[in-house]
Order: C-alpha cells, then sequence, then structure tokens
C-alpha cells in the first residue's frame, strides 16, 4: 500500500507512534497477551487511530504482514532445513570443535564474531544469522553461559556489515542517492564495521550476556542430540532413533560442513556483486549471464540450492529419503510462531509507514540547521524508531540530504562518512516495530523484556559507535 496524505501534523503522529509501542509493550509483558495476537490488535488500532481509511485498513494490515513474510517464510524454512541437517548429522559439532580447536574456549564468542564479519560480507543479516544458528547453539551447548554469549557477538557483526558495508543494499543506495562511490564506501566502510563491531558490539555483547543469562532454547532445532543424555552424545554424529530414526553415522568432514555453510554466501555474493555491477553501469542491465547469476544468488533460491546439496552430500549411511523428509518436516514445526510474529512485527511498522508519519517527519526535520554529518544522523534515528525499517529510514534520510551534499561539492570519502551516520542512525534503538527484533527475539528465546535490555542495547551501541567513528574522521577529511 502506497503511503497516505497525513492526515494529522508530526507531533500528533508521533504521539500516535508511542502510544501504540507503550500499549504493545504491556498487551506482551504485563497482560501476557501472545505477541501476534498483540501486534495484529495494536496494528489495527493504530491503523485507525493515524487516520487511514477504513476502507483502506485491511490492505495496510495485508502489506505491511505479507512484505515481511515473503522475505522471511522462504529465508527462515530453508536456513533452518540447512540448520537441522548439520545438528543431527553433527556436522554444527564438527565445525565448532574446529573453530574451538583454532581459538579456544575463552576465545569462542570472539571466534564466532571474526566469522559473522567474513561472511557477512556478501551475506544479508537475516540470512546469516539463520545460516549461522547451528553453530551458535552447538558451542553454547558446549560450553555453557547462555545463549547471549555467543549469538550476540555474532548477530552484531551481521548487524554492522549489512548497515554500512558495500554490496549490501543500504550503503549502495545511500551512497548512489548523494552521488558518492560505491568503491570508495566499501574500502572506508570495511575497517569502520571491525572497528564498530569490535568495540560497540564485542565488548558490549560481553557485558549483557554476563547480566542477562538465557538459557540455549529447544524451539528452532529440538533438542540437540535428540535429548540424549552427555554419555550417547560422544557418539559421533548419532542421534535417537526415536527421535529423528537417523542411523549412528561418523559426522561430516570439516570440509564438507564448510563447503554446505559457504555455498549460500558464495551463491548470495553473485547476485550482491552482480546488482552492484549493474547499480554502477560497470555491466549491463540486460545481460543474460548477469540475470542468470543474480537470480541463482537471490537468498532463497540459493538457500534451496544448499538444501538439496546437503541432502545428497550428508545423506551417505546417516538417512534415508523417507527419514529426510521426517527431519526436513520436524524442522519446520518450531518456526511456525517465529514466522508469523516477525510477519507481525513487519505489519505494525508498515502501518506506521503507511500512515504518513515519515513523510511529516521529514517534513518537521528538514530545517533543523544542524552540522550535516549529525543532521543524517538525527533525521535517521527518529525515523528508524518512529516507523521500524532501517531501510526506509536509511533510504528517505539519504534523499532527504542529497540535495545538500550536491550543494557543498563533498568528497567522495565525505559522503561515504555520510552514508555511515545515516546508517547509524537507521541502526539504533531496534524495538517492537522492528521485524528484526522479533526474528532475534525467537530465535534466541528471549522474551521482550529481555530483548529490550539486550538486543536494543546492542544495537543502539552499535550505532552510536559507527557514528562517532564518522564524526572523529569528518574534521581529518575535508
Amino acid at each position: 500500500m502506497t503511503e497516505i496524505e497525513p492526515v494529522y501534523g508530526a507531533g500528533t503522529l508521533l504521539l500516535i507512534a508511542a502510544a501504540a509501542v507503550a500499549l504493545l509493550l504491556f498487551l506482551i509483558i504485563r497482560v501476557k497477551l501472545h505477541a501476534f495476537v498483540a501486534l495484529v490488535l495494536v496494528s489495527l488500532l493504530t491503523a485507525v487511530a493515524a487516520g487511514i481509511p477504513v476502507a483502506d485498513v485491511p490492505e495496510a494490515l495485508v502489506t505491511g504482514f505479507s512484505g515481511t513474510l515473503g522475505a522471511v517464510a522462504l529465508l527462515v524454512g530453508f536456513g533452518v532445513m540447512v540448520g537441522r541437517l548439520l545438528e543431527t548429522t553433527g556436522g554444527a559439532q564438527v565445525l565448532a570443535d574446529t573453530l574451538i580447536a583454532r581459538f579456544g574456549e575463552r576465545r569462542a564468542p570472539l571466534a564466532l564474531g571474526v566469522a559473522a564479519l567474513i561472511f557477512g560480507f556478501p551475506i544479508f543479516f537475516d540470512a546469516g544469522l539463520v545460516v549461522f544458528l547451528p553453530i551458535i547453539f552447538t558451542v553454547a551447548r558446549r560450553f555453557g553461559g547462555g545463549i547471549l554469549r555467543y549469538g550476540l557477538p555474532t548477530a552484531g557483526a551481521f548487524a554492522v556489515m549489512h548497515a554500512v558495508v558495500p554490496p549490501h543494499p543500504g550503503p549502495v543506495a545511500a551512497a548512489d542517492l548523494m552521488n558518492g562511490s560505491v568503491g570508495i564506501t566499501l574500502l572506508v566502510g570495511a575497517p569502520v564495521a571491525v572497528l564498530a563491531w569490535f568495540l560497540g558490539v564485542y565488548h558490549v555483547s560481553r557485558f549483557l550476556s554476563a547480566r542477562h543469562v538465557v538459557d540455549i532454547p529447544d524451539a528452532v532445532f529440538g533438542r540437540m542430540n535428540g535429548g540424549r543424555d552427555d554419555d550417547a552424545a560422544a557418539v559421533p554424529g548419532g542421534t535417537s532413533g526415536a527421535t529423528t530414526g537417523t542411523a549412528t553415522q561418523a559426522p561430516p568432514r570439516f570440509g564438507t560442513v564448510l563447503l554446505i555453510l559457504l555455498l549460500p554466501l558464495v551463491l548470495i555474493s553473485l547476485n550482491t556483486v552482480i546488482s552492484t555491477l549493474v547499480t554502477t553501469g560497470a555491466v549491463a542491465e540486460d545481460a543474460v549471464w548477469a540475470n542468470s547469476l543474480t537470480l541463482i544468488g537471490q537468498t532463497p533460491v540459493a538457500l534451496l540450492i544448499t538444501v538439496l546439496v546437503a541432502l545428497v552430500v550428508l545423506s551417505p549411511g546417516r538417512f534415508s529419503a523417507g527419514q529426510a523428509t521426517r527431519l526436513l518436516d520436524e524442522s519446520l514445526g518450531p518456526i511456525c510462531s517465529i514466522i508469523l510474529i516477525t510477519g507481525a512485527g513487519g505489519m505494525f511498522g508498515g502501518v506506521l509507514r503507511a500512515s504518513g508519519i515519515g513523510t511529516a517527519l521529514t517534513d518537521a526535520l528538514s530545517g533543523l540547521g544542524l552540522p550535516l554529518i549529525l543532521q543524517a544522523f538525527v533525521i535517521a534515528t527518529v525515523l528508524r524508531v518512529a516507523q521500524g525499517s532501517a531501510t526506509v529510514a536509511l533510504t528517505t534520510t539519504a534523499g532527504l540530504i542529497s540535495a545538500q551534499v550536491s550543494a557543498e561539492g563533498l568528497s567522495d570519502v565525505r559522503i561515504a562518512l555520510l552514508v555511515f551516520a545515516v546508517a547509524a542512525g537507521a541502526t539504533v534503538l531496534s524495538h517492537v516495530n522492528d521485524s528484526g527484533f522479533w526474528l532475534v527475539s525467537r530465535f534466541f528465546g528471549m522474551d521482550v523484556r529481555t530483548t529490550l535490555k539486550t538486543w536494543t542495547v546492542l544495537e543502539t551501541t552499535l550505532g552510536l559507535t559507527i557514528f562517532l567513528i564518522a564524526a572523529l574522521l569528518w574534521p581529518v577529511t575535508g
């Protein structure tokens, strides 16, 4: 649904949005209403209160829900299938053992975070998190300390790469809107992302995970090793026959596991790299080979191919075709709630966007008279908090300040720093109107209160760190 002409001013729309968030938190935390029901109810009430015509309310609700569901459902479904196959056959354990052997137990969170930074170069946040879930769970079960000790550094690594570094669509779009260089944004963005992760994610996650110890959830992949005791778990690669019907068999080799994990990353990188080349004009839009690589690099297609490859390379001696079907079926049941809640979170954010809050806020904030880099951060932050979508906040802000950027004749390096400032504002304060908030909450088995105290705080420290780095570099790049 397209955005309607705002019925109210920016101040009134902000109050409506704030009241909607407060009501949603009250229903979930105090009333204990199921998050899916609460999100749909509050989305409906918000649409009416914000002045969306009654006849258009159903379309506003369905558009936000289906848009998010279309992006998330296939990704999460295929990703969890891959994770289930790796977890059941012992592949996740093999990878975890190899990582720990190289880095040591104490540096396990660092090892996972560094791996996520590397893999996060071509792969989107949500796709990377889904692929890494079995490794996070396996390491957490082995060494203890709660899921957040290992999950937060990993998720934060994917988040910073997605926000700052091309060829991810956000920074590419922002650089393009401000007539900057995607190449310079990449060269400057990579070290900025690594430094921001180390300062704003890794050290902060150590503090947060010590204060909020969250047990490893069983909902995503089922109980590790089919609920066996530690002695039974020592049998390589086997699972309980009652649970999965698979035979006890040696786990796959490290190279096989790495192939399965790298395959979607390589395929997705084809999409992102080719798309970047098309955007910059280096490759023609109608090139058949480019379109073919872009197709197989689409995240759902890449994960579908990965599922098929995993079935072929993991099945010999480990499970039959019928047992594989049973395994994949078992993997889908527990994620139904995750997908629906994430879709409902997208619905809530979509309603806020359709209400015209973005347009109203943009008009109100455009004349603040702040330094350009601070103005970029503030506008993106307000838009992010108000309507939830980091992409909308990023692209809207970049478009808004593009005329001023052009008038000042900024260098490509300074434009890159503006991209980081906008990305920083679009990262902070992830909360209940952000579908990514619900994805992290459900995957890590956290309630809303704990997610606000951990993931929201981590996203905020990450965004602030990115902005501070950009602001410190700004004077020396003039």
